[in-house]
Order: structure tokens, then sequence, then C-alpha cells
């Protein structure tokens, strides 16, 4: 068999960009098992190893490092915005896909118009909004915040529900079907991948998010913070020769929860996006 040069050169780039792409994730893990506390830039790796990053930052809470509690506010607020936000982008994306009514087309395209603004250009507006009704420093208007506006992703979900045959929702009708049970009975049952990958598309924007936990939870109280704005906080001049380590633990630990449910689902996940990719 002849081998291309084309071929080599190929994948000799795709490997360099893959090792540049680990080497910060190595350094992360490395870096959280360093006995030393602080940012160690002499070496690539420690000299001694410890897991005591861990230990404190699960076990040893005080009033910096409160990690416990961020990640189960961020959890809470995450699997909450996962079940609205599914419900909603699959809501509009079947009335979008199935149902024909009077100004669907124009409704669709300011969707799309409306998305290729970025969403901090409303973060203003959308914080004295939740202001004048008492709902910031609170999760619950953290998690309107990342709900209100989730309807508007519906594409993806919209493709994928396109290839559903018609005709199946057809038959249900005849059968005296409601549209409530055709949703439900008919295609839901036959769009997993897209709700596998709505699930979790869902999920990761209140666990990643940072700017808008930021400006929303910004009273003081440490025990309110969600895990981007706690880490964030080791990362004060004062604090990060203490508590760089268990800021590198933290890394580690957050991106547990996310890789697991991704190796579970990976194969649901591909075929959602390939699948919401066939027809738009």
């Amino acid at each position: 068999m002849k081998i291309k040069v084309s071929d080599i050169l190929r994948h000799v780039l795709l490997a360099f960009l893959a090792v540049v792409w680990l080497i910060p994730i190595v350094w992360l893990l490395a870096t959280s098992f360093s006995k030393y506390t602080g940012m160690n830039t002499s070496t690539f790796f420690p000299k001694e190893w410890a897991i005591d990053s861990y230990k404190n930052l699960l076990f040893g809470s005080d009033t910096v490092a409160q990690f416990p509690q961020w990640f189960w506010n961020t959890f809470i607020i995450a699997c909450f915005t996962c079940i609205i936000s599914t419900a909603f982008v699959l809501m509009v994306a079947y009335a979008t896909s199935c149902m024909r009514f009077r100004g669907r087309k124009t409704l669709m395209n300011i969707a799309v118009i409306i998305n290729l603004f970025p969403g901090v250009l409303a973060m203003i507006a959308v914080y004295f909004i939740l202001k004048s009704i008492g709902l910031t420093n609170s999760h619950l208007g953290l998690i309107f915040v990342y709900s209100a506006s989730s309807g508007l992703g519906y594409l993806i979900a919209k493709g994928f529900l396109d290839t559903v045959p018609a005709s199946l929702r057809e038959a249900a009708y005849l059968d005296g079907a409601s549209e409530a049970k055709v949703f439900f009975k008919v295609v839901m049952p036959m769009s997993k991948p897209i709700i596998v990958y709505t699930v979790i598309s869902s999920f990761l924007v209140p666990w990643m998010d940072f700017v808008y936990a930021k400006m929303m939870l910004n009273s003081g109280v440490a025990s309110q913070w969600t895990v981007a704005i706690g880490l964030y906080n080791m990362l004060e001049k004062s604090l990060i020769n203490t508590y760089f380590t268990q800021f590198c633990a933290g890394g580690v630990i957050v991106s547990i929860p996310i890789s697991i449910l991704f190796i579970i689902m990976q194969k649901f996940y591909v075929e959602g996006v390939t699948g919401g990719a066939v027809k738009g």
C-alpha cells in the first residue's frame, strides 16, 4: 500500500496539535499532586508528590476554600438549568419542525439573527432587570439567566427532528392522538441522540460559566459562589502561594463528571450532532 506524503504530514500535524493541547492538562494534573502549595515554574513535574491539596480541598474547608459547597451549588444550578433548557429547546424544535403556523419562518429567522449577537451584550440589562425583582445574589436568578433564552438554540434539534418520518405523526393523528401525545409518544422516543446532545449542552453552560455567575453572585458571600468563582478567587495575589495546588486539584475534580458523562453518552452525542446537521 502506497503511503502519501500528504497523509504523513497530516498525521504529524495532528499529533503535534494533540501534544500541544495535552500539555496544559498534564501540567494541571501533575501540579495538583505537588507537595508545594504555590505555583512552581522551575520544573514541569513537582519535585515532591502528595495528595494534600485534594484532602484540604474536599475535607479541610476554610473561609477561602469551600469547594464542597461550591460544587453542590454548581451542580444544583446545572441540574435545574439542564431540565428547563432541554424542555424549552425540544419544544421549540418540535414546533418549528413538525407544526405549520402563521409567522413560523419569520420567528425562525428572528431567532437566527438574535443568536448572531453575543449573549454578553445583554449582561447589564439582564442584571438590572433581575436586581429590580430581587433575584441577584440568588441561585434562582442564575437559573433564570441560563434558561431564559435556551429555546433560541433549537436549530440542531430541529434539524434532527426533520429526519423523523412525517408518516408516523400522520398515523398517530389518524388514531386520534393529540399534539402532546405525538410529541411524547412518537417523536421523543425516536430522538434519543438529540435529547442526549441537548442535555449535555444544557448542563455544560452553567457548569463552565464564569462571566454571568460572577456578575450575579457579587455579594462576597463565599458559600453562595459556584465552582468557577471560587477557584478564580484562589488566584488572588495574597492567596495564590497558599491555594494554587488546591486550585489545580479543583480543576481536575470539576472535569471528572463531564468526562464521565461524555464517555457514557459519546455515541448518542455524536449521532445527535451529525443527525441535526442533515437537514436545517
